[in-house]
């Protein structure tokens, strides 16, 4: 099994913007979702993005008025981020998210986790630790937004079998295979390159949270939950310190 740095560079870095319908569309969905949950600053305007991947919420939140800390793993969608927020308050750490607290000093209004980050963490144990960090790390009223998918309800059979996106150029299929405590998510990528099909393939692990869970942490740790939702198979948790 691939660990989450590993599968991010050997498979998803190269299709990571492509599978989400291209960079512009990735970015338009969190200026939407932004602007839906009012996420404007109000008071200390710093931000800390948690699995900032190739910036889908790192620059429109910067353009949101936010200093923003992107931290991810992979260098190569780091790379990309860079790439295109020239000239925004966007300050790039390629690192783990649970230590995010070493890298931050300052007291954020706003810490998010989104698309499906929260899930790539080995346990629930580092989960209930990342959240007792963002707690404590958090100004007072500051805000803390997590998506994920929920992976609690169980496919079955072909169901397992995700067309995940497709041109003339790249096939991009996925297969999940249900444990307990998380989901073995098998991607399988092929793509033509000088007129050759080439295939990438490698799997890890997805935690399986439940939303009552999610929640029940949250509120654990202090937090007052503001928005929960459930759309197109994925939840959002807006909790406030």
């Amino acid at each position: 099994m691939a660990t989450v740095k590993q599968h991010y560079e050997e498979v998803l870095a190269d299709v990571y913007s492509w599978m989400y319908g291209g960079f512009e569309n990735g970015l338009q969905r969190n200026r939407e979702f932004i602007a839906k949950h009012r996420l404007t600053p109000k008071r200390s305007a710093i931000a800390v993005d948690l699995g900032a991947g190739s910036g889908f919420q790192s620059i429109p939140i910067a353009e949101a008025g936010y200093q923003v800390t992107a931290i991810d793993l992979s260098a190569r969608l780091l790379d990309e981020l860079k790439t295109n927020s020239k000239g925004l308050p966007i300050n790039v750490v390629q690192g783990d998210l649970l230590e995010f607290d070493s890298i931050v000093n300052n007291k954020p209004e706003l810490i998010v986790c989104m698309t499906d980050t929260i899930v790539h963490l080995d346990s629930k144990e580092n989960v209930s630790a990342l959240f007792s960090k963002v707690f404590n790390a958090l100004e007072p009223c500051g805000k803390f937004v997590i998506t994920f998918r929920d992976l609690t309800h169980e496919l079955k059979d072909h169901d397992r079998f995700i067309p995940v996106r497709s041109d003339d150029n790249t096939v991009f299929t996925c297969f999940l295979e249900y444990e307990p405590e998380t989901v073995k998510v098998h991607d399988i990528v092929y793509r033509k390159i000088d007129g050759k099909w080439n295939l990438s393939k490698s799997f890890f692990r997805k935690l399986r949270l439940s939303r009552d869970w999610v929640e029940g942490q949250l509120m654990q740790f202090g937090f007052k939950i503001l928005v929960t939702d459930f759309e197109n198979g994925f939840i959002t948790i807006i909790g406030q310190k």
